[in-house]
């Protein structure tokens, strides 16, 4: 017997319904979590692969990359490289059986000044899926979205075919020269924003409709779609549920397994909140930013200055704690023999 409309509404979780207006992305590493969650693409980062690299349950892939290096040869630094390269595309490979788009793996965030070497390394990722039997249509490439980063992801759009996820993404300036570089997807963060203006100001709590971080992906979708740019928005990085819910109708929106089975859980009614329709009637005015103007666009948010900087270091800093962990397994357990 069929369940009418309005009744199947009344059953469907928080989650189901936010399928119905954006695509749900998985925002981790944990293959179980995919599994249960069932997302159309998976986004990755240098944290997310460190943590899963330290369960019992990934040991094999950790293993395999090890091999991999170490059968490469070379300078210990090269086979650490080489192997943390190939277990960025283990684990995303593993992640593919078990979705139907794609997923995003990180260049490494020490790159993030370093145009050419943010090339090559894209690359050299596609390269190693393409060894697995992935081509380059179900990967995206995650870019810090530095000038140089951003810079990075025109040419491997426009020259090479690689789609880029332009990640670490904090102020307008950074978004508009990611649309304007024809980038395939931008990543805003929402919670890192509003992380910053509770640290920084004496509001300490937000209604999700008046969340900094909320707001900053609402005027990066209306003048995206006021344009008519093709670049998917994907909100990031969010510290609750009604931070998502307030992004409703957003094109993607990528989310943790805490906050993913919170909304399972929530059977509120969901309405979008974004909408092409209104996005075209705002009064947003179109601009173009050079080297020079971006520069100085994206200096004048103190926040976005701030957080893009934290926040390379901190994936610089897990970048680094994986090689540690790949260089004691590769020649700590060689020379203890």
């Amino acid at each position: 017997m069929s369940v009418s409309p309005v009744k199947r509404q009344k059953m469907e979780s928080a989650l189901d319904q936010l399928k119905h207006h954006t695509t749900v992305v998985a925002d981790t590493g944990d293959f179980n979590a995919i599994d249960e969650y069932k997302p159309l693409d998976a986004t990755t980062n240098p944290s997310l692969i460190l943590a899963a690299a330290q369960m019992p349950a990934y040991q094999k892939l950790v293993d395999d990359a090890v091999a991999y290096g170490k059968k490469l040869g070379g300078s210990e630094e090269e086979q650490i490289k080489n192997a943390s390269d190939k277990l960025f595309v283990l684990f995303g490979a593993e992640i593919l059986k078990r979705i139907p788009g794609r997923v995003s793996t990180e260049v490494d965030a020490r790159l993030s000044f370093d145009k050419e070497g943010m090339i090559q390394r894209a690359r050299r990722l596609i390269d190693l899926y393409k060894e697995v039997g992935i081509g380059k249509d179900r990967i995206l490439i995650k870019l810090s979205s530095t000038w140089e980063g951003i810079q990075a992801g025109r040419v491997l759009e426009a020259e090479y075919g690689i789609h880029c996820n332009m990640t670490l993404l904090f102020s307008f300036a950074q978004a508009v020269a990611c649309a304007e570089a024809g980038v395939t997807l931008i990543s805003p963060f929402v919670g890192r924003i509003l992380d910053w203006y509770v640290a920084n100001g004496d509001k300490k709590s937000f209604e999700p409709s008046e969340d900094p971080g909320v707001k900053s992906v609402t005027k990066i979708y209306n003048y995206y779609k006021k344009f008519g740019y093709k670049t998917i928005v994907m909100g990031a990085s969010f510290r609750n549920t009604g931070q998502i819910k307030a992004l409703t109708g957003c094109d993607y929106l990528t989310i943790s397994p805490k906050l993913l089975a919170e909304l399972s859980k929530e059977h509120v009614k969901l309405t979008p909140t974004l909408s092409v329709k209104e996005a075209q009637a705002c009064d947003l005015e179109k601009i173009h930013l050079d080297e020079k103007a971006f520069r100085w666009h994206h200096n004048e948010d103190q926040m976005a200055v701030e957080k893009l900087s934290d926040g390379i270091r901190r994936f610089a800093a897990d970048a680094v704690k994986l090689d540690r962990m790949l260089k004691e397994r590769m020649f700590s357990t060689e020379n203890g023999k």
